[in-house]
């Protein structure tokens, strides 16, 4: 069934069908805009929530814990699935809305010519019946006048008063009348065909061809509008495997909460070391009273006078207030950075310690590996005197060399503190003849003196040769062969000029800084550098710190260095 021949004469009708079904079209493009707006509105806000409960600066030790850490995990989680949601936005607006304002646009001009041909047609039509109209009624009159004239001529000729001339005047005049009615219809007749031809052709062929192609346009926005539907059920069931991952990963997240092992963190946290104080002895007065020499009783303990840092007592003590609170406040930061941290309960010493000695080898490690290509380096220029003069790396290797001993020599002094409070057992009652007068600055100078100074000479004394640090220490050699005793309160100001850095102390894997491509095979012919061939690929894991060697990575399993002018480098945007 077609619109032409059920709807021929439906012409108003049909427009303006047409029109309000192009107007659904966009009334449901307007629908699918507004959900692309809620998507993304409602992808901002989970952005913003997660990132209004990401861990400040100074929560992070509290995301040591595993609850703390799975609650991390899930922002992230949420933070992907609001990535998803921008997506379904994204991908609707670009692939729904802007393909509707394009049909939109398109029906409205293709509606707007099909009508306009079907107006073009119908005055045709009009047209021609009005030539027939005209046709008719200018037959009707000649046939009145013709037979008018007839009639008056029958009269004149039975008439036998009139002349012979006014009789002919009639004859003449109904033959001219006759003749008139004839021509007009003839030109009747001929309209009426022509007229009946249009028409038919009109109602049959024409018109009905103008309403099938505005039937065909009407079913092409149905069909379009049938497929925007899937498709905006497809772009939201794209993301629903993501979704679920996310919301596996919370699920993982939340089964790797470990209360047990949270506790042992805030065991290892806040534990002191030392260990609970011993029942207090009865103390019979009579006793002291008769006892020769007493004229006083001993006074009460005081709880306050040997409270260390980081014990609950500890956490009881008031700040002085006043101006004299900007000296007490000073000199509790004088304690804290106290270089043995004697001034913490020895558990938590142990732990300063054991970080600061990671610290110290990992500095070691980094001098090493820079020493190591600085060997390479003058290696190479020795072996091709173009690239370089050997002599300018002197310097710098014995600079590398002094650094070196000066770690070393910090290494085994932090290695003695660290020996000294592993061996030692501070505890309450070990002092309890001096409890009245002991105070938290003598209790922390106690434990730094007895940590630090040697019982024969207050000196340390450091082995000639010192430990190998964590690298490759081939064939390096160093100006000075033994390392003489060292006093360690004479050079303290030397080693506090070292400078410390906050590093990571986990030996984790060299973040890869870009890629590389050898442009000149390579020969290794020292330890701690790699062969290569022309054109072979590598990744970048540490840049040339301007000794003409670049370390690279071959895969995940060999590293090693190259010389800088051998690779043709590609570095990443952040590096």
């Amino acid at each position: 069934m077609t619109w032409g021949v059920e709807l021929w004469d439906q012409y108003d009708n049909l427009g303006a069908h047409t029109q309000r079904g192009i107007d659904f079209l966009d009334k449901y493009g307007q629908f699918i805009k507004d959900r692309c707006s809620i998507e993304g509105e409602y992808a901002s806000k989970l952005r913003r929530l997660v990132k209004n409960y990401q861990p400040k600066k100074k929560e992070e030790e509290d995301y040591q814990f595993s609850s703390c850490k799975a609650f991390l995990h899930m922002l992230n989680e949420v933070g992907d699935m609001a990535g998803q949601h921008e997506l379904i936005a994204e991908n609707m607006t670009t692939q729904i809305v802007k393909e509707i304002n394009n049909l939109v646009k398109e029906f409205k001009d293709e509606r707007k010519r099909h009508l306009h041909e079907g107006s073009k047609l119908q005055a045709q039509l009009q047209a021609s019946l009005a030539h027939l109209d005209k046709a008719k009624k200018a037959y009707e009159k000649a046939f009145r006048e013709a037979e008018k004239a007839q009639e008056n001529f029958s009269k004149a000729d039975a008439d036998l008063n009139l002349s012979r001339a006014e009789v002919e005047k009639a004859r003449t005049l109904s033959v001219m009348k006759n003749q008139t009615c004839e021509d007009c219809k003839t030109e009747y007749a001929n309209q009426l065909q022509k007229t009946n031809e249009l028409q038919r052709q009109h109602y049959s062929t024409t018109l009905p061809k103008v309403f099938q192609q505005l039937q065909d346009m009407d079913e092409r926005r149905i069909t379009f509008i049938q497929n925007f539907i899937k498709l905006s059920a497809d772009i939201q069931r794209h993301v629903f495997p993501i979704v679920n991952k996310c919301l596996d990963g919370i699920v993982k997240a939340s089964e790797t909460v470990d209360p047990k092992q949270d506790s042992r963190l805030v065991i290892e946290r806040f534990k002191s070391g030392f260990s609970p104080p011993e029942d207090y002895p009865f103390e019979d007065l009579s006793n002291l009273k008769n006892s020769e020499g007493n004229t006083s009783l001993h006074s009460v303990p005081s709880f306050k006078a040997e409270t260390i840092k980081g014990t609950i007592t500890a956490g009881k003590l008031k700040k002085r207030g006043g101006i004299f609170g900007i000296f007490s406040s000073n000199k509790h930061h004088i304690d804290e950075t106290k270089e043995d941290y004697s001034d913490l309960p020895p558990n938590q010493r142990k732990k300063k310690l054991t970080q600061k000695i990671e610290h110290i080898q990992n500095q070691i490690q980094q001098e090493t590996a820079a020493r190591d290509g600085l060997i390479k380096m003058k290696l190479v220029y020795e072996q091709n005197p173009a690239m370089g003069d050997p002599l300018s790396v002197e310097g710098q290797l014995t600079e590398s060399g002094h650094k070196l001993e000066k770690l070393q020599v910090e290494l085994q002094k932090f290695q003695n503190y660290l020996s000294e409070a592993e061996h030692m057992t501070l505890t309450p009652t070990s002092h309890k003849k001096d409890r009245n007068s002991l105070s938290e600055d003598s209790l922390s100078r106690s434990a730094s003196d007895s940590s630090v100074n040697n019982p024969n000479n207050n000196k340390i004394l450091v082995s000639n040769t010192p430990p190998q640090a964590n690298g490759p220490e081939s064939g390096i050699s160093t100006s000075h062969t033994s390392i003489p005793e060292v006093d360690v309160y004479a050079d303290a100001e030397e080693f506090d000029n070292i400078e410390e850095e906050n590093v990571d102390f986990d030996l984790e894997p060299l973040p890869v800084l870009g890629t590389a491509r050898a442009l000149y095979p390579f020969d290794a012919q020292s330890e701690g550098s790699i062969p290569m061939e022309e054109g072979e690929e590598f990744e970048v894991v540490e840049l040339d710190q301007g000794d003409g060697w670049t370390r690279v990575r071959r895969g995940d399993v060999q590293e090693g260095f190259v010389p800088t002018t051998y690779l043709q480098c590609f570095l990443y945007n952040n590096c």
